[in-house]
């Protein structure tokens, strides 16, 4: 019995060893296990500004207006009034709005009709028209308001495409008669002859923003502004690059008691010269009764 003791202790220190050096090892209970490696994700405010970027730069400017007033009525006191366009940039850059690199021109141009320039010249002592020109429909009016001057803002080869100028506004002479000897004379002295009447004007300056993307325009019609229909148009510049236009119409009418009476004469002319005798019958009755003499 005593000496299989010593043995069967021998036995169970083997077994021992044996299990401790398998190849597999248990986790020691209570350890901490090292975290999972995890992917990097892009933040969501960040994925968000690249789609923004994206859609800005697939996406131009676009420019919109409105008008204070789409029908000016003309009554028989007026004395010119100021017309307002307000408009709005959308999908602006917010760089070149930082820099001011945005301008923007509001033109007015009137209805169009045949224009004549007359020159008068002294025959016999009298001053007579000697010679004349027509122009084929040619703006009766034309009013331009913009951010700054116009050379400051785009080069004048674009300036002259786009009639951002008075004095590049179309003038064509009429292909039915016969050109006169010096037609740029002409076209010079309707153009001064517009410029002194207000109806050819520049306003510089007359565009003004009020925020980062709206803007104001102010143009002056004149006492003698056309009457018909007019086209307001606006033009967005960036760094000296047109990069988008639009347009509105605008209508100038008579308007109040001498309108009517106009209206009534031109649609019903029997009835409006029945009304003017009777008028002229009553008003010589009523004259009679107050001054006679008794």
């Amino acid at each position: 019995m005593s000496a299989r003791c010593p043995m069967i202790g021998m036995l169970v220190l083997l077994a021992i060893a044996a299990m401790a050096g398998g190849p597999a090892r248990a986790q020691p209970q209570g350890a901490e296990q090292p975290p999972a490696q995890a992917e990097p994700v892009a933040p969501a405010d960040e994925e968000a500004a690249r789609a923004n970027a994206a859609a800005q730069a697939r996406t131009p400017e676009r420019i919109d207006i409105g008008l204070s007033k789409e029908v000016v009525e003309i009554t028989s006191d007026f004395a010119g009034e100021a017309l307002i366009i307000f408009g709005a940039i959308d999908n602006a850059d917010t760089r070149v709005q930082r820099q001011g690199h945005y301008d923007i021109f509001v033109v007015l141009e009137g209805p169009r009709a045949d224009l004549v320039t007359r020159r008068k010249a002294r025959v016999f002592g009298i001053w007579m028209n000697v010679e004349s020109q027509t122009f084929e429909t040619a703006p009766q009016s034309y009013l331009i308001a913009s951010t700054r001057f116009a050379r400051d803002i785009a080069a004048g080869e674009t300036l002259s495409r786009l009639a951002l100028n008075v004095d590049d506004v179309r003038l064509r002479p009429s292909a039915a008669e016969p050109h006169v000897h010096d037609v740029d004379m002409f076209v010079s002295a309707l153009r001064r002859l517009k410029r002194r009447a207000g109806l050819y004007q520049e306003f510089p300056g007359g565009v003004q923003f009020i925020s980062q993307s709206l803007f104001r325009a102010e143009l002056r019609l004149p006492a003698n502004v056309p009457l018909g229909t007019h086209r307001a148009q606006a033009y967005l510049f960036r760094n000296g690059v047109l990069v988008a236009q639009t347009g509105a119409p605008v209508r100038i009418a008579k308007a109040g008691f001498e309108f009517a009476v106009s209206d009534f004469a031109r649609n019903q002319p029997l009835y409006y010269g029945l009304a003017a005798v009777l008028l002229a019958l009553i008003v010589g009755w009523l004259g009679r009764i107050l001054f006679r003499r008794d």
